[in-house]
């Protein structure tokens, strides 16, 4: 796994680093079988020490967990904790959801884009929006409860998904109050 072990405005040293890779990697590997990276930034906010980490998964997950302490080894343990929390859960539910699958999740393909914001102070004739990237994406074939564990285990705001049992497009999304909407044509 590569490790990629920053500070924002402080020295991190190599007992920290060292400390940093061996639980991690610990933590990681009881979960996961193939992580590929990690991105931990340590940053000062006041009186207190923030540590952020970030871990890709083989898999196409990826894990994130935040904390702060008073102290810069204790901010990094409470944020280990919670990345291993995290991974525990994901691997229940992906046992759990696929206890009763026989068959592979079914992926379909489609086109995804990011379209560039106009300036508000522009008064041009040209309505449409600049597109900046265009990429494909994957819509899986899952049912609303699969679609749900996914969107929260990306951290993703929404999730386009083809319902198992209907065959359309949905969509499930988090919604302001803290509740999951789900969208059904």
């Amino acid at each position: 796994m590569l490790y990629q072990i920053s500070g924002k405005q402080i020295d991190i040293g190599e007992a920290l680093q060292t400390h940093v890779k061996d639980e991690l990697s610990a933590a990681v590997s009881k979960y996961a079988d193939r992580p590929t990276d990690a991105n931990v930034v340590f940053s000062r906010n006041a009186h207190q020490y923030v540590c952020e980490a970030t871990v890709h998964l083989s898999t196409g997950l990826t894990a994130q967990a935040s904390a702060h302490a008073t102290e810069i080894y204790a901010a990094f343990d409470s944020c280990c904790d919670k990345m291993e929390k995290q991974l525990r859960r994901h691997k229940r539910r992906l046992k759990d959801h696929h206890r009763d699958r026989s068959e592979p999740v079914e992926l379909s393909g489609g086109s995804a884009y990011i379209l560039a914001a106009t300036d508000e102070n522009d008064e041009s004739d040209n309505l449409q929006p600049m597109i900046i990237a265009e990429m494909e994406t994957q819509i899986p074939s899952i049912s609303v409860g699969e679609a749900v564990m996914q969107m929260e285990l990306k951290g993703a705001a929404l999730l386009v998904f083809r319902n198992e049992k209907t065959g359309n497009i949905n969509v499930v999304y988090a919604r302001e109050d803290g509740n999951v909407g789900w969208i059904e044509p």
